[in-house]
């Protein structure tokens, strides 16, 4: 915090405001000591009550509806000692079980004793007519929480926000620092938002030795997880996570090793032999993926099956129906998804797969089967319902999440307990779905229902943990149709056989002699940002008409650079929507959000509530895209639109979002642009390759427009590098083929 910015204040809480139980979050007022001036103090400030004296630092803000305020960084409390104070604070209600008619009789008993009573003689406050031993004991209780609060938040001061703080005394009452104390690390593994870094911090200055187990079986879990978030693995080569711990912990590789003996030996991690090889795991990642293996083999034995003959006249008579010839490898594709309890379905863009979904669904129908369509993304289910006709819902949706609270987040209401009623599931985006959601899925799949999994087996992996689709396809225990003809209707587009083209390792067409492939030349990243910036607000709405502002995407490699992300929705925030008088913005650290902006979640809030065609629902998830249609400074609250989803979003969940006038094509992945843009920037060599460039091609609908160095076109088509993901699951699925066949 800037020096120049902090204050400090000492008073009296005259009143309190609002407050809130859960979080501690408190507005109250106070009269400062020596002026006498009413000041009002807003932050995590627990328990606090009329009479209360703090000493609250922090900084000045105006609120736009009820001026000057301390916004409250950290505080001390402080009991009053003057018999009225005493019975003003007891008075106002800040212990439960007295009002202002009992306050008067304990102050009148025991004067400035009182709080003495309270906490350590309760009994004494029996001798009080009207109050019995079994409320004496409560009152006493409800003191020592509040008390209680204030060591804890005393204590993690120095190394923790007084919110998370809070969290932890919630959680553990008032043996947190005790516990905490004893080991700091599960901090970690038990409180919402509390990383290992925060924890470590807490563990040295509660003195605990670097080298202690406690120390390193939380490095291992972090180091474990680290490697889930930003590398997709769900499980690590033993001789790897050793050395990365060894260097992350600062440690010996022995001591690591000696740990993770004794981790493995409490269940604390799971392994696995695979070539030779021991592989990691923490248990949630090892028991997803072997159970999504066995019910994918439950699923395939268990499901009914159609005679070939009865298969092929189906197909016969829905070719005469809708005046269509299936080609040999979608006439396939069709007959696997009656002959198997589950099967796949991948190809590029213009290989006829929703043409195939179309056929799946009438087919299925025809036999009085209830069918589910669904995809990882709110956007790709839209797709998937404009484009078949027939609704479709996000998988989390349909598997009825709800939100839980703050610790536990989110959970599926659908499970092994209470499974999903279709006899089909056709799941679009496939590629996308991460282990733990695969998980989930299958198990609400009852048993003898059909899955049929539908996606690009050449795009991008999913940002979550696990390779599923590509690990499904390669273990080649489950059936498989890969289309590969592109239908006359899409050969016309450049886009489809540029698409082809590249993730066949061949330049794609840039003469800009047709209508929807476009390159534009540019020599340096500053010249490809500000081309970006004039084709959005210029050079697109005059060729195309104004509409087609709000049809455009930006899609980067990077985050970083001039032609990151972060630089580009600064540029284009301020092109496509600068400030005005007729806008409200609100300012979030660096981030200035403005009624106009398009946004992006960042991370699952299960929380957020939202309202679609008088339809209400919880959720807004990682990737989802929306516009800020209000800003209400006065409530502390955005409207914002995710597509057609309307919520209220409350302001403290600001840095769950970020502008999206430019995205990463990591997060473009199940959405679908009339118009994509792609600057060809300077980019690490990982974010340069072939089936980034794919992805990012695939994802546009009517029009690619690629700015900037040629060779980058051809950096990205010859490199085929694609980072290794430890997972495990093509191999629990051979196992799981080879056990049912020994039977």
């Amino acid at each position: 915090m800037d020096k120049k910015e902090y204050v400090e204040l000492s008073g009296v809480v005259d009143s309190v405001i609002f407050s809130n139980e859960e979080n501690g979050y408190t507005i109250c007022e106070i009269e400062e000591d020596g002026t006498g001036e009413p000041i009002v103090l807003a932050g995590t400030m627990p328990y606090v009550a009329e009479g209360d004296c703090l000493t609250a630092r922090g900084t000045w803000v105006i609120h736009p509806t009820y001026g000057r305020q301390l916004k409250v960084a950290s505080y001390d409390k402080s009991l009053p000692v003057e018999r009225g104070q005493i019975l003003r604070y007891l008075a106002s209600g800040a212990v439960k079980g007295v009002g202002p008619k009992t306050a008067m009789k304990i102050v009148d008993k025991y004067g400035e004793d009182t709080f003495e009573v309270i906490e350590r003689h309760p009994d004494w406050l029996a001798d009080i007519p009207g109050i019995s031993r079994k409320k004496a004991r409560e009152i006493s209780a409800s003191f020592k929480e509040a008390s209680g609060a204030r060591s804890v938040m005393i204590s993690f001061r120095d190394y923790l926000s007084d919110s998370a703080s809070m969290k932890i005394y919630k959680k553990w009452g008032s043996s947190a620092v005790d516990r905490v104390k004893e080991n700091p690390y599960i901090l970690c593994e038990q409180i919402a938002g509390i990383g290992f870094a925060k924890a470590d911090a807490v563990a040295m200055g509660f003195g605990i030795a670097k080298d202690s187990p406690f120390r390193i079986a939380g490095g291992v879990v972090s180091c474990l997880q680290g490697a889930a978030a930003k590398e997709g693995h769900t499980c690590l080569p033993l001789a790897e996570l050793k050395a990365r711990c060894a260097e992350f912990l600062g440690v010996d590789a022995e001591a690591v090793h000696e740990v993770m003996l004794n981790m493995l030996l409490a269940s604390k991690l799971r392994i696995a032999m695979r070539d030779e090889v021991k592989y990691v795991y923490l248990p949630a990642y090892f028991a997803a993926e072997k159970y999504v293996a066995s019910k994918i083999f439950s699923l395939l034995s268990k499901c009914e099956t159609f005679e070939l003959d009865d298969v092929a006249r189906m197909i016969y008579s829905l070719e005469v129906k809708n005046e269509i010839t299936y080609d040999d490898l979608q006439r396939e594709a069709i007959a696997d998804s009656l002959k198997a309890g589950v099967m796949i379905l991948t190809g590029g863009p213009g290989t006829g797969k929703t043409t195939v979904i179309k056929a799946m669904i009438s087919i299925f129908r025809s036999l009085g089967m209830e069918i589910a369509l669904a995809a990882p993304t709110g956007r790709a289910a839209k797709r998937m319902s404009e484009a078949t006709s027939f609704e479709a819902k996000t998988i989390h949706r349909l598997l009825c999440m709800e939100y839980t609270g703050e610790e536990e987040g989110g959970r599926f209401l659908k499970d092994e307990r209470d499974r999903l009623d279709e006899d089909v599931f056709i799941i679009d985006e496939s590629s996308m779905i991460d282990i733990l959601l695969m998980e989930a899925f299958l198990k609400a799949v009852k048993p003898g229902a059909r899955v049929i999994f539908i996606g690009d087996a050449d795009q991008l992996p999913p940002v979550g943990a696990g390779n599923v689709f590509a690990d499904m396809i390669k273990s080649g225990t489950i059936y498989t149709v890969k289309l590969k003809t592109i239908f006359r209707q899409e050969k016309d587009s450049r886009i489809v056989s540029n698409a082809h083209a590249i993730n066949e390792g061949r330049m794609p067409d840039i003469s800009n002699t047709n209508r929807d492939f476009f390159f534009l030349s540019r020599e340096s990243d500053e010249e490809t940002a500000k081309t970006i910036a004039s084709l959005w607000r210029d050079r697109l709405p005059k060729s195309y008409g104004a509409d087609i502002i709000n049809d455009i995407q930006v899609m980067t490699p990077s985050r970083k650079g001039v032609c990151g992300t972060e630089a580009l929705n600064r540029l284009l925030q301020e092109t496509m929507n600068p400030p005005s008088k007729e806008k409200r913005e609100r300012r979030y650290g660096e981030t200035v959000f403005r009624e106009g902006d398009r946004v992006m979640q960042t991370k699952n809030n299960y929380a957020v509530t939202w309202e679609k065609d008088g339809v209400e629902g919880e959720g807004i998830f990682n990737g989802d895209i929306g516009t800020i249609e209000k800003i209400e400074n006065s409530e502390n609250r955005f409207i914002i639109n995710f597509d057609d989803r309307v919520c209220e979003y409350d302001t403290a969940n600001l840095d769950e979002l970020e502008h999206a006038w430019a995205i990463t094509v990591h997060k473009s992945q199940g959405s679908e642009y009339p118009l994509v843009i792609m600057p060809l920037c300077s980019a690490a060599p990982m974010l340069r390759t072939r089936n980034l460039f794919y992805t990012a091609v695939t994802r546009a609908r009517k029009i690619v427009i690629l700015v900037g160095k040629k060779t980058v076109i051809g950096q990205m088509v010859e490199n085929d590098a694609q980072a290794v993901r430890h997972t495990g699951l093509c191999d629990f699925l051979k196992a799981e083929f080879n056990k049912g066949y020994d039977q």
